[in-house]
């Protein structure tokens, strides 16, 4: 039996307390929460998403205030980035506080944190009074959740309430950035671009594939974000090993519609903020669609493009 959806901010937040699992709504997508203090809740994540426990997870918060309980400090960088784009998705990452569990950060010495800018995730936040350890709300490794309705289809069962917060503006999840070294690390791009994070605390190096991040934050492992029908990234002209019922998942209008079954178009007018927003909802819709493929064509690596294709190419990912 699916629990139950609502809108009942005070109820959520008293789960919460109790050591229950939320699912609530951000601008990035939703999140299963639990009192990121409380180990037993924690848990309960893992268990509910089928996540190993070797994969760490964000800790929320409603304000600045409650840093100080988490983190040991702030670096000047990450003042500099959480007074810029804080309530927003952007995870910092910084030395922990003994108080914050070790499942939560899958053993390292350093926890992500953020502040979203949904108000009436924040509401929860704030009336919830913890701070509140949230992956995306879905089971792991499929695509993430952007209404409550996604949420109820894969976890339904399994979890106590879901605070319906709409439909998720931004669409992707939250850019990372590790602050423990001299120069800001971009661990998984995300809704607050690379070119922001550079034009506010200078040069940002960035984490490749080969650099072993997997395990120093949520979202990087190779394969992520998958849908259960087989999924290709190719330019259109190049789908020459690509037969049956082929499904397309473009930037904008593509060239040749016939070649298609199914076609989700992210923004007609190439917006790379709009195709954001729409594109977990798009990719789930082509995967319930019965398809035997889909085919994914790439963005500008630039913007919000970045983070798209990050999630392209591990939804892409094979065992």
């Amino acid at each position: 039996m699916s629990c139950p959806i609502g809108n009942d901010v005070s109820l959520a937040a008293r789960l919460l307390r109790e050591g229950r699992l939320v699912a609530f709504g951000t601008e990035t997508v939703y999140g299963l929460g639990a009192n990121a203090l409380d180990a037993a809740a924690v848990a309960r994540v893992f268990e509910a998403k089928r996540r190993p426990t070797f994969d760490p997870l964000i800790v929320h918060i409603s304000n600045r205030d409650a840093l100080g309980d988490i983190v040991e400090r702030m670096p000047p960088a990450a003042l500099q980035l959480a007074d810029a784009f804080w309530p927003g998705p952007l995870t910092l990452v910084l030395p922990k506080r003994e108080v914050i569990p070790d499942l939560v950060t899958s053993g390292r010495p350093t926890v992500g944190v953020r502040i979203p800018a949904s108000e009436m995730t924040r509401r929860l936040l704030s009336e919830a009074g913890v701070p509140i350890a949230a992956p995306s709300a879905n089971t792991f490794g499929r695509i993430s959740p952007t209404t409550a309705a996604h949420v109820a289809e894969q976890l339904g069962d399994a979890i106590d309430y879901i605070l319906d917060c709409g439909p998720c503006g931004v669409g992707i999840e939250s850019a990372v950035v590790d602050l423990t070294e001299d120069v800001p690390l971009l661990l998984r791009p995300g809704g607050t671009t690379l070119e922001d994070l550079e034009s506010v605390a200078g040069r940002v190096n960035v984490v490749t594939s080969s650099d072993g991040g997997s395990q120093r934050a949520p979202g990087m492992l190779s394969r992520h974000y998958s849908p259960r029908t087989p999924l290709v990234v190719a330019d259109q002209q190049d789908l020459d090993n690509v037969t049956g019922q082929i499904g397309l998942l473009s930037f904008h209008d593509p060239v040749n519609r016939d070649r298609f079954a199914r076609i989700e178009v992210l923004s007609k007018r190439g917006d790379l903020v709009e195709a954001a927003a729409n594109f977990f909802a798009a990719l789930r819709r082509l995967d319930d669609a019965g398809l035997d493929h889909i085919v994914a064509t790439p963005f500008p690596m630039t913007g919000l493009g970045r983070a798209l294709n990050d999630r392209l190419r591990r939804a892409a990912a094979r065992e």
